[in-house]
C-alpha cells in the first residue's frame, strides 16, 4: 500500500469513501439524515474548501483507494479532516499511515500543531487516535439537544467529574 497524493481520477473513490464515512456516522447516531440527502454532494464542497492544504490516499495495490486524508489550514496549525479507511481495510494499520503521512505533511509546512474531531460515539477511532499521538485534549464542543430527547445511553463520557452522553 501507498499513500499518494490525491489526483482528479481518484475523485470517484474519494466520493464513495464520503458516504462510507456518513453511513458510518448514520449508524453511530441513528440518524439517518446525517450528511444529508446526498453524503457524496459533502464531498464535492470539500474539495472546493479555499483553507484546505493538501489531501492524500491510501492505495492499496489490487483494491485501488482504500483510504483518505485531509489537511485544513488554521493559521499555524492544522485540522486532519476527513480520515476515513474503507470498512474493509480497518484495523490493517492504514489509518495509523494516514496520520503519519499527514503528520510529515503538517511538520513540512512548519506548523505548529495538528488537530481532528472524532465524532464522541466513536470509540474506536478514539482509541485509534490516541495511539497515533493525538492525546492532548485541547477543546470539547458541548451540545444542549432541542429536539426530542433519546432515551439515556450508557455509554458517556466522565470530564472532570461531570457525566455527558454522547
Amino acid at each position: 500500500m501507498t499513500i499518494r497524493s490525491y489526483r482528479p481520477n481518484d475523485h470517484s473513490a474519494g466520493r464513495r469513501l464520503w458516504v462510507e464515512l456518513a453511513a458510518q456516522h448514520r449508524q453511530l447516531y441513528d440518524d439517518p439524515r446525517f450528511g444529508g440527502a446526498d453524503p457524496g454532494a459533502e464531498f464535492e464542497e470539500y474539495l472546493t474548501r479555499l483553507d484546505l492544504s493538501g489531501v492524500w490516499v491510501a492505495d492499496h495495490p489490487e483494491d485501488g483507494v482504500v483510504g483518505l486524508v485531509g489537511l485544513i489550514m488554521k493559521g499555524r496549525s492544522g485540522e486532519v479532516e476527513p480520515v476515513v479507511v474503507t470498512e474493509a481495510r480497518r484495523g490493517q494499520g492504514i489509518g495509523r499511515a494516514l496520520l503519519d503521512h499527514v503528520a510529515t505533511e503538517g511538520r513540512k509546512r512548519g506548523l505548529a500543531s495538528l488537530t481532528i474531531s472524532p465524532e464522541s460515539r466513536n470509540v474506536d477511532a478514539i482509541r485509534s487516535l490516541h495511539a497515533a499521538g493525538f492525546d492532548v485534549l485541547s477543546a470539547l464542543e458541548l451540545t444542549l439537544d432541542l429536539g426530542k430527547r433519546e432515551p439515556e445511553r450508557q455509554d458517556g463520557l466522565d470530564i472532570h467529574q461531570l457525566r455527558f452522553r454522547s
